[in-house]
């Protein structure tokens, strides 16, 4: 792996103009109002660490390690700052310092080795009942007892008895018409595994053959958002290699997950040039022309639209739709979730769809948890005020968190993908 010199944090810095538009829409700040863990705090003191007036310790760590990475400042900045790319990069150089905790260097492991994740949720789903309560109707499982990491009383997503990936065949025929790949993601793959079902039976009402690429890795998010860059070059590479030997024989690579969209389709790019590996930077962006999220591919390249307003059905639940910040602030993807829905279902906007519900990656779920759960608790508050019964986003990160944030309010919502309300919508034509 190639070790760069620290990252070129003072000219970012240079260019911010401490206007604060940054400031009123920051997730941290929202809950923690301290100018130090601002979208102008972080850089100013990332242009100071670079400059050798600030040392990289634990509380400059603490700092660091705050950012819920929502992009919001990046979506409303004058000057486009990549505030959330230089807290990554300074993440890089929290793990080299301070190292990255046993649990997390852990998960990473599976992370690139499928056999071996695919042998741990086997595992994890025969023996889950003796540590977690399964509760269907929120869409999760309460743990038994305090565990490790694992806060008590705590929605955690449930498990898969199979995966997507081992569930169907490499090559599902529809008619041979068209043909599209999907990467599923791993929340999807092992947790919620009826996105992935949904999404190949709206696949078949459409007519269009699905590829199911079986050699597909994570996108590696978990682990550029902590730090871990080893991880993000082996997955991003594997997976650009992989995608490469297939991407000319299909018309698409969809995914039904935000995350993991916006991994793949701006962040391996970024990645790679800020390591000046600009061959593997251009080989990332060429992918990016087939790559989509799920609903944006079915709402402008087919015509689903109009075959769920030809149904005639209306479903009876309505639905709130949360903006994940992965689909919205980095790709654009707004309408077309809406679109797709509005034709069975009743929306219910809620008051700010665009609130960051507070996920913010694997450190957030876990050292910071109560960060996060203070993130969460506005996002319910807004679900309930709409009196929906169901509120969906892209993002299964987002189901995890909004989930557990519904849980632990109490509010009577359940949370489902976009695709399966459609597939659902489908089925009662």
């Amino acid at each position: 792996m190639e070790n760069s010199e620290k990252f070129h944090f003072t000219a970012i810095s240079d260019e911010c103009i401490k206007c604060g538009k940054c400031i009123p829409g920051c997730t941290i700040h929202l809950i923690n109002p301290d100018e130090t863990t601002s979208p102008r705090g972080f850089i100013d003191l990332l242009g100071a660490y670079e400059r050798g007036e600030l040392e990289l310790d634990r509380n400059a760590k603490e700092i660091f390690e705050s950012c819920f990475l929502c992009t919001h400042c990046t979506e409303v900045c004058p000057n486009s700052l990549p505030t959330d790319m230089v807290i990554e990069e300074v993440r890089r150089d929290i793990a080299e310092k301070f190292g990255i905790a046993w649990f997390k260097r852990a998960f990473f492991t599976l992370l690139r080795h499928r056999k071996l994740m695919d042998w741990m949720m086997k595992l994890g789903y025969t023996f889950r009942t003796c540590g977690f309560k399964e509760e269907p109707t929120k869409g999760g499982m309460i743990p038994r007892f305090p565990l490790p990491i694992v806060k008590s009383g705590r929605l955690l997503p449930s498990l898969g008895k199979t995966s997507f990936l081992n569930k169907y065949p490499e090559e599902i025929p529809h008619g041979g018409k068209r043909r599209v790949a999907i990467f599923i993601g791993c929340l999807a793959n092992y947790n919620y595994t009826t996105i992935g079902d949904s999404l190949v039976e709206i696949l078949e009402t459409l007519g269009i053959d699905v590829f199911i690429p079986k050699k597909q890795m994570c996108c590696a998010a978990p682990a550029y958002f902590t730090g871990d860059f080893y991880t993000v070059e082996t997955l991003a590479k594997r997976n650009i290699e992989y995608f490469e030997s297939f991407i000319d024989e299909v018309e698409a690579i969809i995914i039904p997950e935000a995350t993991c969209s916006a991994m793949i389709k701006h962040d391996w790019e970024v990645f790679f040039r800020n390591r000046g590996m600009n061959d593997w930077a251009e080989r990332a962006r060429k992918l990016n022309e087939k790559i989509f999220m799920a609903t944006e591919w079915l709402a402008e390249h087919t015509d689903l639209t109009e075959r769920l307003a030809a149904t005639g059905t209306r479903m009876p639940q309505s639905v709130t739709y949360h903006d994940a910040c992965h689909a919205k602030k980095v790709q654009g993807i707004r309408e077309e979730p809406r679109t797709l829905l509005r034709q069975n279902y009743e929306l219910r906007e809620m008051s700010d769809p665009d609130r960051c519900c507070g996920f913010g990656g694997v450190t957030m779920q876990t050292e910071k948890y109560h960060l996060a759960e203070a993130a969460g608790k506005p996002k319910a508050a807004m679900i309930d005020e709409t009196g929906a019964q169901i509120v969906s986003a892209e993002c299964s990160a987002c189901r995890m968190q909004i989930s557990n944030s519904l849980h632990q309010a109490e509010v009577d919502v359940v949370f489902k993908n976009p695709v399966e309300l459609i597939a659902e919508a489908l089925r009662k034509r």
